[in-house]
Formats: structure tokens, C-alpha cells, sequence
């Protein structure tokens, strides 16, 4: 594991080189079929981190978001995300963050969340504790919460939710604390250093969280699907993450309210 580990380090170490000289310059945005922005940084950045990991593991597959598959059916697979939060990236606010994750026989064992602007760097393993680095601060660990009415909930956007499908969210936001819209993979991060309770999202796509699981899990969090289901590369791309497991079964509940009829 520890080659693997080196390997999305320094794939990470490319991608910032890339990313960091375009952050709040003049990009040409072009629209994706999913109308989501994309920008040459994007594609650079993966670019980067293909080229790297095909010398370095060249048996691996690799999922990206820019580039599509190669080689999904082996044994170690990368998911990989250049920039996630592109509409941040392209607004100037750094809640972004490039997302490199490892998958072994379609669970996922390594993550990476790395912010190139601000300089943190988030490093799930499976089995081990996740380590953080950053000028700004924080400490790893998961805080505890005494149930939903106490919690930070985060989610990027109303919008993630497909049209009439958010009931169970709008249920589990009118419990919860407070809810604070946006920040992307960085509101995993925040929940791995005990600042967030609680994130949920829809509509993701593996390169979206794989990198995430091993970060959160390893503080002490859960990753799983709305259902309390552990995510497979073959989910359906709703996403529950809690600081506290033992927020789950609330959170579950909360989230299976069904749509008016």
C-alpha cells in the first residue's frame, strides 16, 4: 500500500502544479453534456495524474471524470476527480478540491483530498487513522453529537437533489441544527476534522466520492448510501456521511420519508 500511497501524493503534487497558476484567472468554460462548467484546468490536471500513475502502477485501471474508463474490471482501480467543485474553482472561492481515490475489488481503500490553494491535504488508508496537513489548522477526529437536533448539516447545493426526490433531505435539514449549502469535497473534510456533523448529496458519480470514504471513516466517521448501505462502484449515487455513527440510524430514517404524492 505504501507505493500506492506515494503514488496519489505525488499525482496530487502534478495536479496543483496545474491547477494553482489558472485559480481566479480568465478560463474558458465550456458546458459538459450534464451543463456542469469544465475548464482546461480540469482536464490538464487529470492529464497529469493519468500520465503519473501509468508509469508508476500501469496494470491499475483508472476512472476519471474527464476522461472516462480504462481497464474498470482490475483488481485496483483509481477514481479520480481533477477538480471537484469546478464552480468554485471558476469563482474564485477555494472550496474545491482535486480527489484521488483507490478502489480494491470495488471497495474503496485509499482517498486524497487535496486543496491546492490553501495548501490542506487530507490522506485516507484503510486500517489506519487519516492524517490532515494544512496552514490553516484542524485536527483529525470526528466529534460526537448528541442526535440530529445538535448537528452541522452541509449539502453543495439544493439543487443535487433530482426534481421532487428531496423530501427525505428536507426532513432530515428541518431536524438538523443549522444546514450550510455548499463546499463540496470540502465539507467531507470539515466533517473529518470534527467541524461538520453531517453531509448529504445525490447524484454522485464514484469519482465524486470514492476519495472520500477512506477520509471520513478513517476519523471516525460512516460513508454510506441514504440507506445505511455501504457504496459500491455500482450505487446509485446518494450519499450520507456522518461525523458520529451513531447519528446513522436518525439520519436513515429521516432520509426515507417518502415524496408527497
Amino acid at each position: 500500500m505504501e507505493a500506492m500511497v506515494a503514488a496519489a501524493e505525488a499525482a496530487a503534487d502534478l495536479a496543483g502544479a496545474v491547477i494553482r497558476p489558472l485559480f481566479r484567472s480568465p478560463l474558458l468554460v465550456e458546458a459538459k453534456g450534464d451543463a456542469s462548467p469544465v475548464t482546461e484546468a480540469d482536464r490538464a490536471a487529470e492529464r497529469a495524474i493519468r500520465d503519473h500513475l501509468a508509469r508508476h502502477h500501469p496494470e491499475h485501471g483508472v476512472i476519471g471524470e474527464e476522461y472516462g474508463a480504462e481497464r474498470p474490471e482490475a483488481e485496483w482501480v483509481w477514481v479520480l476527480d481533477p477538480i471537484d467543485g469546478t464552480r468554485a474553482f471558476i469563482t474564485g472561492r477555494p472550496m474545491f478540491g482535486t480527489l484521488i481515490g483507490l478502489f480494491h475489488r470495488g471497495r474503496p481503500v485509499l482517498g486524497l483530498i487535496d486543496q491546492p490553494a490553501t495548501g490542506e491535504r487530507w490522506l485516507g488508508v484503510e486500517g489506519r487513522r487519516t492524517a490532515f496537513r494544512g496552514p490553516l489548522g484542524g485536527q483529525v477526529g470526528c466529534r460526537p453529537c448528541p442526535g440530529v437536533g445538535a448537528a452541522e448539516l452541509s449539502c453543495t447545493s439544493p439543487d443535487i437533489f433530482p426534481a421532487g426526490q428531496d423530501a427525505g433531505f428536507q426532513a432530515l435539514r428541518r431536524a438538523a441544527r443549522r444546514t450550510t449549502w455548499g463546499g463540496d469535497c470540502y465539507a467531507y473534510g470539515l466533517v473529518a476534522l470534527g467541524l461538520v456533523d453531517i453531509v448529504v448529496e445525490d447524484t454522485m458519480k464514484p469519482w465524486d466520492w470514492g476519495a472520500l470514504v477512506p477520509v471520513v471513516e478513517g476519523a471516525g466517521g460512516r460513508v454510506t448510501d441514504h440507506a445505511g448501505r455501504a457504496l459500491t462502484l455500482d450505487s446509485a449515487g446518494d450519499v450520507l456521511a456522518v461525523g458520529d455513527p451513531a447519528l446513522l440510524p436518525a439520519c436513515v430514517a429521516l432520509l426515507s420519508v417518502p415524496a408527497a404524492g
